[in-house]
């Protein structure tokens, strides 16, 4: 077993079995192992004799995916930690320290999306030249993970979608449509409930997403209010005002 399946079959224990659920858009424990290998390997410094890497790690989730992860944040953290120390030793990297794995809140992220921070950090004996400020913060997403079951049939049909609202069908093609009370809406919705300018469906990096345009009462997929742009899939119902509208591929 490669050390990163055991990772996640102990981060599976860690949460009692909700790991092996299908998350649709949250943040996954391995996919931020990953992509923490990648920022220790893009972030190396060689001296004389030795290639030095971070020891410590930042990782900034949305308040969602961090509210997920509260009940074991501790034991995820050493995890991670455990992780990148072994990554280290495989690809012979010099640590200053072991690797030590910090969570963040950024309210600027959105459901999916984390941010990974680096920095290597000097024990108090160390000399002074090998120390290192913050690099910069590298943002990640979900959405090709989300996108991945739809990309290859929205290929396939040349990204046509269908919005049936009221015995209506309408077809989109990848440029999107608008949703709004107002006529030159693509999808009108003739409802005080809805604004002008209400949403927005869009094909975007192979998947179709849902936006809501800022509209006063919000938009809803499959019952649950969204908040920032959401993957939706075939099936899914949108509902705006007093309409639901079904998205399907055509």
């Amino acid at each position: 077993m490669s050390f990163l399946k055991s990772l996640e079959s102990r981060i599976a224990g860690l949460v009692e079995g909700t790991f092996s659920r299908v998350f649709r858009s949250e943040v996954r424990p391995v996919e931020i192992a990953r992509k923490l290998a990648r920022e220790m390997e893009e972030h190396q410094a060689t001296s004389v004799s030795r290639t030095y890497v971070p020891n410590e790690y930042r990782v900034y989730l949305s308040t969602r995916d961090r509210a997920r992860f509260a009940d074991y944040e501790d034991a995820l953290a050493a995890e991670l930690g455990a992780y990148l120390l072994e990554h280290a030793r495989r690809e012979r990297f010099a640590l200053l320290s072991q690797p030590v794995i910090e969570f963040e809140t950024d309210e600027r992220l959105g459901l999916g999306e984390f941010g990974i921070q680096t920095r290597v950090v000097s024990p108090a004996d160390a000399p002074v030249e090998e120390r290192e400020d913050a690099g910069h913060t590298m943002v990640y997403s979900t959405a090709a993970r989300v996108a991945s079951p739809l990309q290859e049939e929205a290929a396939a049909r040349d990204q046509r979608a269908l919005l049936i609202v009221d015995g209506r069908r309408v077809v989109i093609g990848s440029s999107g449509a608008t949703i709004g009370r107002s006529r030159q809406s693509d999808v009108v919705i003739d409802d005080p409930n809805v604004s002008r300018r209400h949403a927005e469906v869009k094909a975007r990096g192979g998947a179709w997403v849902l936006t809501d345009l800022g509209s006063t009462n919000g938009s809803t997929l499959n019952g649950r209010r969204i908040n920032h742009p959401e993957v939706i899939q075939p099936g899914d119902e949108i509902e705006i005002g007093t309409s639901v509208i079904t998205f399907e591929l055509e």
